[in-house]
């Protein structure tokens, strides 16, 4: 674990009050966890301002009775093979699927992706959710196992 600092910070009163408000819906409602959260956001939404690698998830939701829509999506995915981790299809209604695909990459080719998954007909809903790859995110460097074998170089 990292070593921890100890910072103080000065705020408006009504400030203070709608964290302390904020803490008391939070589970846990620890205040320093809660901040580091909301560093920790900034630096994801930095990160994809800065088109840095990023993970996102692609959200569909379109009819499969639209002429060659699936295999239209299913082709476009082929052909980002590369960057798709993961997709998963689910089943609404009679007439209605959902696909969230997981994908890495530059924040750019994830939108660019959505894109193009969202301009073909039938597709009702995309939306993209920002994630981080985690590098933001990281402790510094430095000795970890793998495997209960300890060495020092960095991931």
């Amino acid at each position: 674990m990292s070593e921890l600092v100890r910072v103080s910070f000065t705020i408006e009163q009504e400030l203070y009050e709608q964290l302390e408000a904020m803490l008391g819906v939070t589970p846990g409602g620890n205040r320093s966890e809660f901040i580091r959260d909301l560093i920790r956001e900034r630096l994801v939404r930095d990160a994809w301002k800065n088109n840095e690698e990023a993970v996102g998830t692609i959200t569909l939701v379109f009819d499969h009775d639209t002429r060659d829509l699936a295999h239209k999506l299913t082709h476009l995915q082929h052909h980002h093979h590369d960057a798709i981790l993961a997709t998963t299809h689910v089943h609404l209604t009679e007439d209605l699927c959902a696909e969230m695909i997981m994908i890495r990459g530059r924040a750019a080719d994830i939108e660019a992706l959505a894109n193009e998954l969202r301009r073909h007909k039938g597709v009702l809903h995309a939306d993209v959710s920002i994630g981080s790859s985690g590098k933001p995110l990281q402790e510094k460097p430095g000795p970890h196992r793998h495997r209960a074998l300890r060495h020092p170089h960095p991931h």
